[in-house]
């Protein structure tokens, strides 16, 4: 375990756990459950360096990277998705309208530079999602999610959590899944919005 990570748990008996909470917590008709498997990885901010652990993710895609971001400043991570482009990867990226209509300081220009798709879901009153999704159709499938926007601020200033899930593919598909739904309801952002 990287000594980076203080706080990062790993373990199968902590998933059960988490997904029934998740589970509880949703109404009966809005939910799936699953049986826990796989590894977890916790990390939490300003403590533990959650940022390095989102592009180690990122890094280690081989095949697909879907990602719904709400706030989206971090340029250490939208180049790692560049690479990961460059490299193959078929890296999509969904990003909240509203939040992102001003570009500066923002990193989606990053990303539409280096050829990666972005979105703007402007249905909902937030796209608040923090997802990444890595090669969910097979070996390597990763779910990242919490509270962690991809900003300086949620590294360095505030109070977040990041949980990484690995090899619990299922998971990962119905993650893809509700990524692909918001997908076709969101628009597709060619170049960076213009200032108001």
């Amino acid at each position: 375990m990287p000594d980076r990570i203080a706080s990062s748990w790993r373990g199968p008996l902590l998933l059960p756990l988490l997904v029934s909470i998740a589970v509880i917590a949703q109404p009966v008709s809005a939910s799936q459950r699953f049986v826990g498997k796989g590894e977890l990885e916790l990390a939490f901010t300003p403590l533990d360096d959650a940022e390095s652990l989102l592009v180690d993710v990122i890094d280690g895609a081989r095949r697909s990277l879907h990602v719904q971001a709400y706030a989206f400043t971090s340029k250490r991570i939208a180049n790692a998705m560049v690479a990961a482009r460059k490299r193959g990867v078929d890296v999509q990226v969904l990003a909240d309208a509203q939040m992102n209509r001003s570009m500066k300081g923002n990193a989606l220009p990053i990303l539409l530079a280096g050829g990666v798709p972005v979105a703007l879901e402007r249905k909902y009153n937030a796209a608040h999602n923090k997802v990444l999704i890595a090669d969910a159709a097979g070996a390597g499938c990763t779910v990242v999610t919490g509270s962690y926007n991809f900003t300086w601020s949620a590294q360095n200033r505030n109070a977040e959590n990041v949980l990484v899930l690995r090899g619990h593919c299922e998971l990962a598909q119905a993650y893809r899944a509700n990524w692909l739904r918001h997908r076709r309801e969101a628009d597709a952002l060619t170049a960076p919005p213009r200032k108001p």
